[in-house]
């Protein structure tokens, strides 16, 4: 006997993932401030908030919570240095800028066609004529 197979109805939807989005819309609104700076934060960290240009690693205190926050992974070298990763700045700054409108067309521009016409011409045609030699023969 065949085994029919039911599709699961989660992934389409329904009453408790419009409730989910809902709640994570109201979170994200009411932190909405929190969340931008600190994709600021993220964004406009330097290195030299955080490693000395002799590149040693500056001391704890020393060093910024905003700084601290930028920072992916710190991997210890074999000689005692350590490596400092640090998040994405072109990913969250184009994030930012998505969301600051620098990314949308200005209205100005919306008035213009979204179908620009084209004129292609060819090249000049040129008539040939063959011409039979009766001296070959």
């Amino acid at each position: 006997m065949a085994r029919t197979r039911q599709t699961p109805i989660g992934r389409f939807g329904g009453v408790r993932v419009a409730q989910r989005r809902v709640k994570t819309s109201a979170t994200l609104e009411q932190n909405k401030e929190a969340v931008a700076q600190e994709l600021i934060a993220l964004g406009t960290t330097s290195i030299t908030e955080i490693m000395n240009l002799d590149g040693t690693m500056k001391k704890q205190e020393d060093i910024p919570d905003y700084a601290l926050r930028a920072i992916k992974r710190i991997t210890p070298m074999p000689d005692g240095r350590v490596a400092v990763e640090m998040h994405d700045k072109v990913s969250v700054l184009r994030v930012l800028a998505k969301a600051a409108g620098f990314l949308d067309s200005p209205d100005k521009e919306s008035d213009k066609p979204s179908i620009v016409g084209i004129n292609m011409k060819g090249p000049e045609t040129t008539e040939y004529a063959e011409v039979i030699d009766d001296n070959d023969k």
